[in-house]
């Protein structure tokens, strides 16, 4: 027969109000009582049953997701993801609610974060770029007792519970792996491209791809990082002028957005057809690209299971309850022409 609070509160020596305050994790209970109702509880084998729970407080769990917006077309890929989730959420009492904030804009993203209104969020899940304000402010929400998911891009200096998003120095090191590859021995030089260094995603891909280029391909040299804030016209600009005024360039990554500026300058260009390319995320765009020889490979994150593992990790941490942590394993995909689905 399952234990149950009747147990519990038999078990500890306390009342099922104080049980109840202890399983919900609220405050007004001393340190001590809190010991001996969860050492009860391990010693019984209780398992609460969650969706009981919540049904019976008619509980809603109200999650606000911060994403850049603009053209960023993995960005509005993932805002479309979230928005499919509404609707099958709603049915577990799962309220989604999507902010807006200018991409790298860490004022307004630390702005967005204060403004939230703490009474009526029960957890966050936002893409992070780096500033003091922001790991501030995330700060405060978790004194709030609002649990907080990185996404895509991490802040692991702030008091952010979970990061949700592939392993950016395993993407760039697989990059550099490719281009190294791709180039066929071939001495030369490599144009780098990112949205901002100011996010921890690219600042992690271009350390990645660093320090497979030092260490096994010493007959490439990286140029300086372009900064096209993941806009199409800024990257396709930039990288123009990279390759009109750099002498020797045989190969470029683009680490962030912006793959239509990159598409743009290398269609059509037959004194570029031998430049390697390795781009990120599998968008038309890119996957245009890669069927079209343009683009040689591409390192894809799975926009939808992004959103669905920030959803679960912030439920459990409002239940306490656990997750099996290899399940929501972020993974690397890489795709060529070949394998195109």
């Amino acid at each position: 027969m399952r234990p149950t609070v009747h147990d519990i509160a038999s078990a500890a020596g306390v009342s099922l109000a104080t049980v109840d305050r202890v399983l919900n994790k609220r405050a007004g209970v001393k340190r001590a009582t809190v010991e001996r109702v969860e050492a009860a509880v391990a010693r019984l084998g209780y398992v609460r049953d969650i969706s009981a729970a919540n049904l019976a407080k008619q509980r809603t769990y109200r999650l606000v997701f911060i994403i850049p917006e603009g053209p960023n077309s993995f960005m509005r890929g993932l805002e479309q993801q979230l928005e499919q989730l509404r609707q099958p959420s709603a049915l577990q009492r799962i309220d989604i609610r999507i902010v807006q904030v200018p991409a790298f804009d860490a004022d307004a993203l630390a702005s967005a974060i204060d403004n939230l209104d703490l009474d009526a969020v029960s957890g966050l899940a936002l893409v992070a770029t780096e500033s003091a304000l922001v790991r501030d402010a995330l700060g405060r929400l978790t004194d709030a007792g609002i649990p907080v998911v990185t996404l895509v891009s991490d802040m692991p200096g702030s008091r952010r519970d979970h990061y949700v998003g592939i392993d950016n120095v395993a993407a760039g090191r697989t990059a550099a792996s490719l281009l190294g590859r791709f180039v066929g021995g071939r001495s030369g030089r490599i144009a780098l491209i990112a949205g901002s260094m100011l996010v921890r995603d690219h600042v992690e891909r271009r350390m990645g791809f660093d320090q497979v280029i030092r260490s096994e391909f010493p007959a490439l040299e990286c140029l300086p990082v372009l900064e096209g804030r993941d806009d199409a016209d800024m990257t396709r600009d930039m990288l123009a002028g990279c390759l009109a005024r750099e002498s020797g360039v045989i190969g470029v990554y683009n680490m962030g957005a912006g793959n239509r500026g990159v598409i743009d300058v290398l269609s059509g260009r037959p004194d570029y057809r031998d430049l390697a390319v390795v781009a990120h995320e599998l968008t038309d765009h890119a996957r245009k690209a890669l069927h079209e020889g343009i683009f040689d490979a591409v390192i894809n994150q799975d926009a939808g299971h992004e959103a669905r593992s920030a959803i679960r990790w912030l439920k459990a941490r409002i239940d306490g309850t656990p997750l099996i942590g290899g399940q929501e394993r972020i993974r690397i995909e890489i795709y060529l022409r070949d394998n195109l689905p």
